[in-house]
């Protein structure tokens, strides 16, 4: 008898969607068909849509050190109530950021304590941490994350060209790719320096020091040096349809690129930031309509390779300050991630392939991102038609400000389950294990 079946549901596979069970023995799909064996526990999914369970690439739950931001027992908690099961956490906004082994240590132990779902860990590009990135390898890092431009923590200072250079053909030697945040320092810097002469500190001054220009430039300048050093590079967070083309120029010129963008970008612009104000300020920021129509009309066509949700939250008096340049630049929206999308439009084999087999295949997660046998049993079941009004009072997240509060978004999640384990369900965290932590597959490279 299989510990699990789920029973009835349209099963989102690699090959398209299907009519049928699922088996679960030992935390692993046993059987995928009709008319399965009868298992300890069932669940009926009839008129449901069963999906892999959402790999989030891009999130900060800011653990340890800052968890007054969000912390993982919160933040895991928001992500499984919106079908996820493995996320990876940036090296920043912890205290302290995860640049070396030790650092490494001290957050998977707080993840172990504290996650309800599997996670991952990026390790950190900064000047002078060039001799860890090997011991950050040997620890499990999915990948090295650098800043372009500042970071907003100075104690993740931003990865000049040459520490970047190096940081990519280190990457590349161990096997692991490189996460850009990419905005021109330069070209930001500059132009924040010249607003602030000027005495202006309002929305549209910081709009105006951070152009679609400056994404631009930096994804030209890492697609150079991701070829020079054959590393692979992954663009977090594209803005535009004017970056995404410059990463697509890069990818044709020979750069091995992978193309992240957000909910939020699809999902407003830089109109919404002036109407709502703080709760929409990110970095890079949110775009006119066109670049925010031509980013949707690449995701239409599959330029696209992934979503991430960039979820950054802070303490609510972060979010006030009359000068809009020192309020901090993070959306909260881990929970909201696939029915965003889902009001988008995209159907739910699109959205499987967006966020989880793709970033499971990218990043040689193993045993995930897919509903075949043998897979890790991660599922979403969602109620794909119905609708609902996303409300504070149900929010999972520390802090429950969110841009999409009082919007209509579509998909609601019945339930959660990681490696076989329902961990939500019908708006209760029903876990009783927490999550682990997940180590890729990478393919070192040899000296000659």
């Amino acid at each position: 008898m299989f510990d699990l079946v789920i029973r009835g549901g349209v099963v989102v596979t690699p090959h398209g969607t299907i009519n049928a069970d699922i088996a679960i023995e030992n935390e692993r799909i046993a059987a995928l068909g009709p008319e399965l064996p009868s298992g300890k526990s069932e669940i009926d999914a009839s008129g449901m849509t069963v999906m892999p369970g959402l790999i989030d690439i891009h999130l900060h739950f800011n653990e340890p050190g800052r968890t007054e931001w969000e912390g993982a027992a919160t933040g895991s908690r928001a992500f499984a109530a919106g079908g996820g099961t493995l996320y990876f956490d940036m090296p920043l906004n912890s205290s302290p950021c995860t640049v070396g082994p030790h650092e490494f240590d001290a957050k998977s132990k707080a993840l172990a304590a504290a996650s309800i779902t599997d996670f991952a860990l990026w390790g950190g590009i900064i000047p002078g941490n060039l001799n860890a990135l090997g011991d950050l390898a040997e620890c499990g890092v999915v990948g090295f994350k650098a800043f372009m431009c500042d970071s907003g923590l100075p104690e993740f200072p931003r990865a000049d060209d040459l520490t970047l250079y190096e940081g990519m053909r280190a990457a590349a030697r161990l096997g692991l790719p490189v996460a850009v945040h990419a905005e021109s320092e330069e070209i930001t810097k500059a132009l924040a320096r010249r607003i602030a002469a000027s005495a202006r500190h309002d929305i549209p001054a910081f709009l105006e020091s951070r152009p679609v220009l400056a994404e631009v430039e930096a994804i030209h300048r890492a697609g150079l040096l991701a070829r020079e050093t054959k590393c692979k590079l992954h663009i977090v967070h594209i803005s535009s349809g004017s970056g995404v083309a410059a990463a697509l120029e890069a990818r044709s010129l020979g750069a091995d690129i992978s193309i992240e963008t957000c909910p939020h970008y699809l999902m407003f612009t830089d109109d919404d930031l002036l109407r709502t104000g703080a709760l929409l300020k990110c970095t890079p920021p949110l775009r006119g309509a066109s670049e925010r129509d031509e980013l949707w009309a690449a995701v239409q066509r599959g330029e696209v390779d992934m979503f991430g949700s960039d979820h950054s939250p802070c303490p609510p008096e972060m979010k006030q300050a009359e000068d809009f340049f020192g309020i901090w630049g993070g959306i909260a929206g881990v929970q909201s991630t696939r029915s965003a999308l889902a009001r988008k439009g995209l159907d739910p084999w699109r959205l499987a392939e967006l966020t989880s087999a793709n970033p499971a295949t990218r990043f040689g997660i193993r045993d995930k991102g897919t509903i075949e046998t043998g897979q890790h049993a991660d599922f979403e079941i969602a109620d794909p038609v119905k609708s609902y009004t996303v409300d504070s009072s149900a929010q999972h997240q520390r802090h429950r400000a969110s841009p999409y509060l009082g919007m209509k978004l579509r998909s609601v999640t019945r339930q959660t389950i990681r490696r076989g384990q329902v961990i939500w369900s019908d708006g209760k965290i029903t876990a009783t294990t927490n999550g682990k932590l997940v180590i890729p597959q990478r393919k070192m490279k040899t000296r000659n």
